[in-house]
């Protein structure tokens, strides 16, 4: 097999927004991804952050620690500070046996932010893009050095959201930085997630799999609702239960044949789409689609 499923307990305990799934136990949703069949699992809000508890917490539900999310601020600061600041969790990552660190630029970024707009989303000329591509550049080649890759998430709400300004912040940066492809940011914006991945298939190292529900994206548009407002709305749910073609993305990663993880991502309220049963269909669909793809 070259591809390992994965998942994110953002679906049972929403980072961004708190209140959602705020009640749920850390071990439910570790006990329901297994359950799912899931073999990793994504660090969230609710995770012990040193090694010594959260190892044996995950091998009690057999599970592995996929990669954690890392909110840079190279916008503000150069890439020494950057690295100094990145300590701790590249440490505990390190610690956990991880391969990639999933990183991203949040000093302007608004997807946090429940009171603005996605029309309101940042966004930097040619000459300040290049000058953070140098910075990640830099902090990815010392997170090489310490046996991870950097994997830049571009994301809505953030300075590298359409597929322009990916496109942009690839040509910035050197081959140290890797591309997290997300299949729901990348439609969310418009962008196509299968040409990105023929795009830059030699660089995509992770890979986020929402789904997209078609008519809530129509109407998160035409209202230019905030992005914490769409996820409250529906927007994401697991592949296959929206219009993404994910056979045709999983066909790109082929080429050559991607060897990561493939997580399921997919936000949503859990008082309004459980937890478990998504997880459980994701995990289906997700597997389908990469064997189909030739990914297992």
């Amino acid at each position: 097999m070259t591809v390992k499923l994965g998942t994110n307990p953002i679906a049972w305990s929403n980072d961004d927004l708190q209140s959602l799934g705020g009640e749920t136990p850390l071990e439910t949703c570790l006990r329901e991804a297994r359950a799912a069949g899931f073999d990793g699992i994504e660090m969230g809000h609710k995770f012990p952050r040193d090694a010594d508890t959260l190892g044996p917490l995950l091998q009690r539900h057999e599970l592995s620690l996929v990669s954690g999310w890392y909110s840079s601020h190279l916008l503000e600061r150069d890439a020494a500070a950057e690295i100094e600041a990145l300590g701790p969790h590249l440490a505990l990552l390190k610690a956990m046996g991880c391969r990639q660190l999933i990183f991203a630029e949040t000093s302007n970024a608004i997807h946090g932010r429940q009171d603005v707009p996605l029309s309101q989303s940042p966004s930097v000329g040619a000459a300040e893009m290049e000058t953070f591509g140098a910075r990640v550049t830099e902090v990815a080649e010392h997170v090489r050095d310490q046996g991870l890759q950097l994997a830049y998430h571009h994301h809505t709400g953030t300075i590298v959201e359409t597929e322009a300004e990916t496109d942009a912040f690839m040509a910035a940066t050197g081959d140290a930085v890797g591309l997290l492809l997300d299949t729901g940011h990348a439609v969310l914006v418009g962008a196509d997630p299968a040409a990105l991945a023929r795009r830059y298939a030699p660089r995509i190292t992770h890979v986020h799999c929402k789904d997209i529900r078609e008519d809530v994206m129509h109407q998160v548009r035409a209202q230019d609702m905030s992005f914490l407002d769409a996820v409250v709305a529906g927007i994401f749910t697991v592949p296959g239960d929206g219009c993404i073609d994910f056979a045709a993305v999983l066909a790109a990663l082929g080429e050559p044949k991607y060897q990561g993880w493939l997580v399921v991502e997919a936000e949503q309220d859990p008082a309004k789409a459980n937890p478990g049963i998504y997880a459980a269909m994701g995990h289906r669909n997700l597997a389908r689609y990469a064997a189909e793809a030739g990914l297992a």
